[in-house]
């Protein structure tokens, strides 16, 4: 007798099968990395390892908090003006970013003071790029509060969440101006060894990036699955352009990328859970704190190019809008609705089909990435 599969059995199928592809696909290409190095001997160097026990450690601890977010009531509200199929997401509990970030953060802390090879400047880096992390995780859990505890979606302000983001990454860049391990970072490197020469613009530079990415990560956290998978990609291969010159960024980088996938266990389409603010905002300082000690933005940028596009394409609405307004104040748009994952889902792609091709495109940006970094 043939038994019928419900619409909402296939969608669970169809995002547990998302979720174990890319997983695969990453640990194959932290397997591939290692080897190509011969970091299999070296535990501080290795990415496969801390990638495996972050991710497991983030699964379980996801395993065990979710039902605790749930009974805590720390739910999310749902923005009536976004895609009508998101309102039955409301009640979702939200702030997941706790159940990974500090796990990833505990595991790389853990792992480096195990590993003999890194001491002094490593370590140091490795607890800059933490704290900072932390920090704007911080940020990220007060705006998720203030949701949860107003019953809307409205946050903290704006401008506090700006003046809050701008605030840390000046002291952050402050310290590695003053600093003499990183001081002596005045020029971006672009494929080929070209230098971009930038002097102390360069931490004015740093500075941006820092809030930029934080906001773009947060933009881009909007469907189930997607910036946990991109984080994932993003981070790993992070990971390995940082990890030659600084093994402690990448064994941050690696217990991030499998911190994320561990989270994926959860909040796969459809989210038993949300990372919220608290770990959409940890992520971007991440990314950019590794990609600014490490000397890769041009390789961060690559990265982030899904992120990017997410961010301008909100850039480009809000100022098409307002420069097409009409006497009544009505503008015109250039797309359905933004950040831009929700233009596709208005314009007929499932959720799941935009979370897959935006972690093909973040695949390939990561290849590109590393090829160039290689070259």
């Amino acid at each position: 007798m043939e038994t019928k599969v419900s619409r909402s059995d296939r969608g669970i199928l169809r995002g547990t099968s998302l979720s174990w592809g890319l997983a695969l696909l990453l640990a194959l290409g932290a397997i591939a990395l290692d080897s190509y190095r011969g970091n299999w001997q070296a535990l501080g160097n290795s990415l496969t390892l801390p990638w495996l026990l972050t991710a497991l450690a983030s699964a379980l601890m996801g395993r065990w908090g979710v039902p605790q977010l749930r009974q805590l009531k720390l739910k999310q509200s749902i923005r009536q003006e976004g895609p009508q199929a998101h309102l039955k997401k409301a009640g979702t509990p939200t702030m997941g970013g706790i159940l990974f970030v500090p796990v990833a953060v505990a595991i790389a802390l853990v792992w480096a003071y195990l590993s003999p090879g890194i001491t002094g400047e490593a370590l140091t880096a490795l607890w800059a790029v933490s704290l900072l992390t932390l920090a704007y995780g911080f940020i990220g859990w007060l705006d998720d509060w203030q949701v949860i505890r107003r019953r809307s979606n409205d946050g903290i302000s704006p401008r506090t969440k700006l003046s809050l983001q701008i605030g840390i990454a000046f002291l952050f860049c402050a310290w590695a101006k003053l600093n003499p391990d990183f001081s002596t970072q005045t020029t971006i490197e672009f494929p080929g060894g070209w230098l971009l020469p930038l002097g102390t613009f360069f931490w004015i530079v740093a500075g941006f990036v820092l809030t930029a990415e934080s906001n773009a990560t947060n933009l881009t956290d909007g469907l189930d699955g997607l910036m946990g998978g991109i984080g994932a990609i993003a981070f790993l291969a992070l990971g390995a352009m940082v990890t030659p010159t600084y093994p402690s960024l990448g064994l941050f980088c690696a217990c991030f990328s499998g911190a994320c996938l561990g989270f994926l266990a959860h909040n796969r389409n459809p989210a038993k859970v949300f990372m919220g603010d608290t770990g959409s905002l940890a992520l971007g300082g991440a990314l950019a704190s590794v990609g600014i000690l490490g000397n890769v933005l041009f390789g961060l940028f690559l990265l982030s190019g899904v992120l990017f596009a997410e961010t301008l394409s909100v850039i480009l609405q809000v100022s098409y809008y307002k420069a097409t307004k009409n006497p009544d104040g009505v503008g015109k748009r250039l797309f359905k609705m933004t950040p831009l994952h929700h233009h596709f889902e208005l314009s007929g792609w499932s959720e799941l089909q935009v979370v897959s091709r935006f972690y093909g495109v973040s695949l390939i940006l990561a290849l590109l990435a590393l090829l160039l970094n290689a070259a």
